[in-house]
C-alpha cells in the first residue's frame, strides 16, 4: 500500500505561481511513475505531468511550458511548479504513483487550486 498526501493549494490571481507537493508513504519505491492529474467541476479527471523513475517527463499540452513536474527520490516527494497559472488552471489536483510491477494505482485526496481573474 501506498498513501498520498498533497499539500500547497490555494488561491492565487491569474499570473502568479504556486508549488505543489505530494508526499508518498507506504511501500513506495524509486522505481515507481508519479505524476499530476487534475479535475475541474463539471469535467473529467486528466492528466498533467507525469515523471519516470529515471526522471523522463510528459506534460498536457496545455501545461507545457508553464508546469514544471520534479521528485525526490530520497523524500519519496513528487514536486508540481505551477507558474503563469490562468482561470483555467483551476481544479483540484491530485497525485497519482504508478506501481508498474505490481499494477497498481495509488491517488491521494487532491489539493484544491483556484485561479482567480
Amino acid at each position: 500500500q501506498v498513501q498520498l498526501v498533497e499539500s500547497g493549494g490555494g488561491l492565487v490571481q491569474a499570473g502568479g505561481s504556486l508549488r505543489l507537493s505530494c508526499a508518498a508513504s507506504g511501500s513506495i519505491s524509486s522505481s515507481d511513475a508519479m505524476g499530476w492529474y487534475r479535475q475541474a467541476p463539471g469535467k473529467q479527471r486528466e492528466l498533467v505531468a507525469t515523471i519516470t523513475s529515471g526522471g523522463s517527463t510528459n506534460y498536457a499540452d496545455s501545461v507545457k511550458g508553464r508546469f514544471t513536474i520534479s521528485r525526490d527520490n530520497a523524500k519519496n516527494t513528487v514536486y508540481l511548479q505551477m507558474n503563469s497559472l490562468k482561470p483555467e488552471d483551476t481544479a483540484v489536483y491530485y497525485c497519482k504513483v504508478t506501481q508498474y510491477y505490481y499494477g497498481m494505482n495509488y491517488w491521494g485526496k487532491g489539493t484544491l487550486v483556484t485561479v482567480s481573474s
